[in-house]
């Protein structure tokens, strides 16, 4: 019985997510009777009933990569439709002003939203599986030396190497990498979905990631749904250093920067694991300023009384897709971008690399992040 309230719970968002679609491209249209209202009806019950049992094959207990394939398209295009549907439905009310009926009212609205759904399905896909463009910003480091000023930190996150092979992807993306002269390389967590053995293939090519004064990665929440210890063995046979609650030094000339990282908070269910900046920081030199990895924004709170100079993170995927980033601003303090918190800490938070789930973006690119550090304020 303790499981029932998550069984409703897991019917009732299809449930939400199908009905104002359906009343909007079926029901509305049709007046509810004919075989066009039976054959919709139809369709939309295959996919009620189709998306919690291809999301619970795919991402429970069984793994199934096709079932997940299957499940996440469903839940991605879903969305889009039912945001479209509410705009649609709204358009509805200005048709009714404008002395427009039905069935031309119903019939224009559930044209029109399955126009802009099928246009924005298709443009998701293509900007989901493109390398990311480049996104190169200068930020001013206080107490930074001039000895590393202009130094260059390569930023990618929130990979998510999963059920679709995205290997020749993943190629491309460290090539891209190098193409920016990296000075330091950063992953910011949510490497992949599953483990070691299934998708390693997919990570791999990180191996071949070039920077001079060292490569950093931390875990993100996802890695805890897996093998987080795996992952992190993983990337330190690439060459990769893992930042598990400790820091690093970067030295140029007289001049250093601590390079600090800690696990993502969904980390304490594993023993040995959670964020611990304390731990993070410990022997680091007081004078030297901190950049900070923590997959979340929401960290930046315990970053800035600490006195981090800058955080930098992922998880957001800048909402992924439109208007999904008015729900994720409700957990988290930023969605993207540059931001400052307290007197002397600033975050940036990346909208991700790869994707999660549907292989879909949607007003919200992916990008592959160059951070400039400067010693001095950046000019305007």
């Amino acid at each position: 019985m303790k499981y029932v309230p998550r069984l409703l719970l897991f019917l009732a968002i299809p449930a939400v997510l199908f009905l104002l679609p359906w009343w909007t491209l079926v029901a509305a249209p049709t007046a509810e009777s004919g075989p066009l209202f039976w054959l919709g009806s139809a369709l939309f019950l295959l996919g009620f009933v189709g998306l919690p049992a291809s999301m619970f094959l795919g991402h429970g207990p069984a793994q199934s990569d096709a079932a997940s394939i299957v499940g996440d398209t469903l839940l991605g295009v879903t969305w889009v439709l039912f945001s479209w549907s509410v705009l649609g439905n709204l358009a509805r009310a200005g048709l009714t002003v404008a002395g427009v009926a039905d069935p031309a009212r119903s019939r224009i609205v559930a044209v029109g939203v399955l126009a802009a759904t099928t246009v924005l399905v298709v443009w998701g896909v293509v900007e989901a599986r493109r390398v990311p463009r480049v996104r190169t910003l200068e930020v001013s480091i206080p107490g930074l030396g001039p000895a590393l000023d202009g130094l260059r930190m390569v930023v990618v996150t929130d990979t998510h190497y999963a059920a679709l092979d995205r290997l020749r992807w993943s190629e491309r993306v460290v090539e891209v990498v190098n193409a920016q002269r990296p000075d330091i390389a950063c992953h910011a967590g949510d490497l992949a979905d599953g483990s070691v053995a299934k998708r390693h293939a997919q990570v791999d090519p990180l191996g071949k990631v070039e920077a001079e004064l060292g490569r950093f990665y931390i875990t993100g929440n996802h890695e805890y749904f897996g093998d987080a210890q795996g992952w992190i063995d993983h990337m330190t046979s690439l060459g990769w250093q893992p930042l598990h609650n400790r820091h690093e030094i970067v030295r140029r000339g007289d001049d250093r920067l601590v390079i600090a990282g800690i696990d993502d908070p969904t980390g304490i269910a594993l023993p040995g694991h959670g964020p611990d900046l304390p731990a993070a920081l410990a022997g680091a030199d007081p004078d030297a300023p901190v950049v900070l990895l923590a997959h979340q924004p929401k960290q930046i709170a315990e970053a800035a009384a600490a006195g981090v100079a800058l955080q930098i993170s992922g998880h957001t995927h800048g909402g992924q897709i439109w208007p999904f980033h008015y729900l994720v601003r409700l957990d988290q303090p930023v969605v993207a971008g540059l931001s400052r918190h307290g007197e002397r800490t600033q975050l940036y938070t990346s909208r991700g690399t790869g994707f999660w789930g549907p292989q879909l973006r949607v007003f919200a690119p992916s990008e592959i992040t160059v951070l400039v550090l400067r010693s001095e304020p950046a000019s305007a």
